[in-house]
C-alpha cells in the first residue's frame, strides 16, 4: 500500500479476524466476533502467554501516557493504530493531568470509528479518525488532527503494540522517521512491538496471522530490529524493554509465565 491518502471503508467484516478485536477479546472486551475469538484461541494454542501480554501491554500505554502528561508537560496525543476503547483510554489518562490535554485517535477499522465516535461526542478536545497509520500525510493534514493538534509544541505520537502489523515492504522505521521529522523538539515517540528471539515462534505467528487477517499483519521481528527504528532519537530511560518492566506502578502486574515472545519498546525523544 502506498503512503498516500486511501480510501476507507465503512463495512465491518465479520468474515476475517480483525487485530483490534481480536486485542479487544484478550482484553476482556465485548466487541468482538466468533471469528475473532476463534483466532485467538488457536494463537493461544502455542504462544499462551498472549492474553497477560496484552493486558501488560496496555498498562504499559497508560503508564507512559501517564508520565508524559506528569513529568514532560505533554498536552497533544496523536494514537496510531489505537485500537477499540476501552477503560483507561489514552484521553482519559492524559486529561486526569490537564482536562485540556488533546487527543486524536488513529485506525482503520471502521469498528473502532463507530465505537470511538459514540464515546467522544460530548468530549471536544478528543477526535477518531479512520486511516491507515502509514499515512502520515493524510493523517496529518485531517481536519480533526489540525483542530486539536499543534505542530508548533510538542506531541506524543504513540505506535503502541502496532509495528507489527506493518510489512517490511512499507517500511515500518521509514514510518517512525517521517512522523518524528514533523514534530518540533521535545516530542516524544512511543513504540512497542511483538518481538521474539526464537525463530519458529516468529515464522510461526507471523505466518498465522497474515493467513488469518488476509494480509492485514507485517511481522514479529527481533528485539534489535525495533532499536534500529529510533536512530536519531533520544531513548528514555529504562530504554527499550519487555513493556511490564517499564517504569512499573508496582509489582502487581500479571506475570507473563512464558517468554516465547513479548512486547518490546519503550520511549524515545526528538532533540
Amino acid at each position: 500500500m502506498s503512503q498516500e491518502a486511501q480510501p476507507q471503508s465503512s463495512a465491518v467484516d465479520v468474515s476475517i479476524p480483525s487485530v483490534a478485536r481480536m486485542y479487544d477479546y484478550y482484553l476482556g472486551g465485548k466487541d468482538n466476533y466468533a471469528v475473532d475469538r476463534e483466532a485467538c484461541d488457536e494463537l493461544s494454542k502455542v504462544v499462551p502467554s498472549t492474553q497477560v501480554l496484552a493486558i501488560n501491554n496496555r498498562r504499559f500505554l497508560q503508564r507512559v501516557v501517564r508520565w508524559l502528561a506528569r513529568e514532560h508537560g505533554i498536552r497533544q496525543f496523536v494514537d496510531h493504530g489505537s485500537g477499540l476503547p476501552t477503560q483507561d483510554n489514552v484521553h482519559q489518562v492524559a486529561q486526569q493531568v490537564d482536562p485540556e490535554s488533546r487527543v486524536v485517535y488513529v485506525d482503520n477499522d471502521p469498528i473502532v470509528l463507530a465505537h470511538g465516535r459514540a464515546l467522544l461526542e460530548e468530549n471536544a478536545n478528543t477526535a477518531v479518525i479512520q486511516a491507515d497509520m502509514r499515512d502520515t500525510e493524510g493523517i496529518f493534514t485531517s481536519p480533526e488532527v489540525e483542530r486539536l493538534i499543534d505542530f508548533d509544541r510538542p506531541v506524543a505520537a504513540l505506535f503502541v503494540s502496532v509495528l507489527h502489523c506493518i510489512p517490511d515492504s512499507d517500511d515500518p522505521a521509514g514510518l517512525i522517521k517521517r512522523v518524528a521529522d514533523r514534530l518540533v523538539p521535545g516530542s516524544f515517540l512511543v513504540v512497542c512491538q511483538l518481538v521474539s528471539e526464537d525463530a519458529a515462534t516468529r515464522d510461526f505467528v507471523t505466518n498465522f496471522m497474515a493467513e488469518s487477517t488476509q494480509g492485514h499483519w507485517g511481522r514479529v521481528r527481533q528485539a534489535h530490529e525495533l532499536a534500529g527504528f529510533l536512530d536519531g532519537l533520544e531513548v528514555q530511560e529504562p530504554g527499550l524493554v519487555e513493556v511490564s518492566t517499564w517504569n512499573p506502578d508496582a509489582d502487581l502486574g500479571p506475570k507473563q509465565l512464558t517468554k516465547e515472545w513479548i512486547e518490546f519498546g519503550g520511549v524515545a525523544r526528538k532533540v
